[in-house]
């Protein structure tokens, strides 16, 4: 279940707007990746906590400024995931794209994120994949198949 700046787990409620925003969005990104909403709270509880001792007040304030469309953006983003379950079970591809780098499900209409540099798009697609349990493809320029890494959940 996606969370936002009104729907949220009850043990954010003391944190700072700011830190809870970035909780919100941390937690719903792990939730895109798979994993279990007992385990997303805690690690993005403490991820989020991290992050604010390390922000700076200008990225402190911006996240304090999230709206609930900032912080469901990522959802519509992936969408894919929601509307096509089965590509949960697919491997995580890094794909040649016009503005970079791609991460793309096998099968997927279009890409979860794209990234300027490939090593980004790479680690986004190891992390997705491991995630998942599945495979993380890398391709070529050329569309060949550079790399493969093999993940078992």
């Amino acid at each position: 279940m996606p969370w936002d700046k009104k729907d949220y787990p009850s043990s954010l409620k003391n944190l700072n707007e700011a830190t809870r925003n970035k909780a919100i969005d941390i937690a719903n990104a792990m939730l895109d990746e798979g994993y279990d909403e007992n385990r997303a709270i805690p690690i993005a509880t403490s991820q989020a906590k991290e992050w604010y001792e390390n922000a700076s007040n200008k990225e402190r304030e911006e996240m304090k400024d999230t709206s609930n469309k900032d912080l469901k953006e990522r959802d519509e983003e992936d969408e894919q995931y929601e509307n096509r379950p089965e590509l949960l079970d697919r491997g995580e591809h890094v794909v040649a794209h016009d503005d970079g780098w791609a991460v793309q499900a096998k099968g997927a209409k279009k890409p979860d994120k794209v990234f300027e540099n490939k090593q980004d798009a790479i680690d986004r697609a190891k992390e997705v994949a491991e995630n998942k349990g599945t495979k993380a493809v890398i391709h070529k320029k050329n569309g060949d198949v550079q790399d493969e890494y093999t993940y078992n959940s």
